[in-house]
């Protein structure tokens, strides 16, 4: 199949069960869903078949470290979503995240002491989010027919965006590119406006608990893609989602509870 089908076809839809199923079961639940390596995963394997396993091998090392610069936006948008409205929130977080990506630009790390310190940051952010949450775990929908629909074109456009400009950025600018969080931001400021703080704060508590499994997964494709086929590779780094994943929902739910 025509590799920008593939882009066209699987990325929307990913996005739209991911929505559908947030919208379902709440906000945390939402969360949980954006921390699935739904655009990455697509992204990474395009660039495995197109600019071959050693340069994706390099861009999962780099989506890794982007982590970092992902924390740095959800507890800083968690922080000042008391005080602040949506907009300025969102704002002051996107800097937060250029200037740790910024930062990160110039430096590599070695791939086990990365995945490591990834996990690390995920377990103190976790503390250092508000604990006032649980109102915001509501089962109301977010607002119009049209929100699904433009979250699925936002996502698709990124994902066009990123492996159209690879080449250009080179492996390690591009995997810190790759954890931009647009489709986060989409979910937490919809949240943000129409519920309040503490259901944003909720969309990252759920987040945060699947970035264990997101940080997995490139941990898993840097380490195996130079070694192991694209379909083997990308066979276990799955597998490593799932389960971590299965394990993440099962503490929300005790949480929940």
């Amino acid at each position: 199949m025509n590799i920008l089908l593939l882009k066209l076809l699987l990325t929307p839809s990913l996005i739209g069960v991911a929505s559908l199923a947030g919208r379902k079961w709440g906000h945390s639940i939402s969360g949980w869903f954006v921390a699935m390596p739904l655009t990455t995963g697509p992204i990474m394997l395009f660039l495995a078949l197109t600019q071959g396993t050693a340069f994706a091998a390099r861009t999962s090392a780099g989506t890794l470290a982007g982590a970092f610069s992902l924390v740095a936006f959800v507890v800083a948008y968690a922080r000042l979503a008391r005080h602040w409205a949506w907009l300025s929130t969102l704002a002051a977080s996107t800097l937060a995240f250029g200037l740790v990506t910024a930062a990160l630009q110039e430096t590599t790390f070695p791939l086990v002491p990365l995945w490591a310190g990834v996990i690390l940051v995920l377990l103190l952010a976790l503390q250092l989010l508000p604990r006032e949450f649980g109102s915001g775990a509501s089962d109301a929908g977010l607002p119009g027919r049209w929100d699904i629909p433009l979250r699925m074109a936002i996502a698709t456009g990124f994902v066009l965006l990123i492996t159209g400009v690879a080449p250009v950025l080179g492996p390690h600018l591009t995997g810190l590119l790759i954890p931009f969080p647009i489709f986060t931001a989409t979910v937490a400021a919809f949240a943000h406006f129409q519920h309040g703080p503490a259901a944003a704060i909720s969309v990252f508590r759920g987040l945060l608990m699947g970035l264990f499994s997101y940080a997995s997964f490139m941990f898993t494709l840097a380490s195996l893609l130079d070694h192991a086929s694209i379909g083997v590779a990308f066979a276990v780094a799955i597998v490593v989602v799932l389960v971590l994943q299965a394990g993440s929902l099962w503490l929300l739910q005790r949480q929940r509870d």
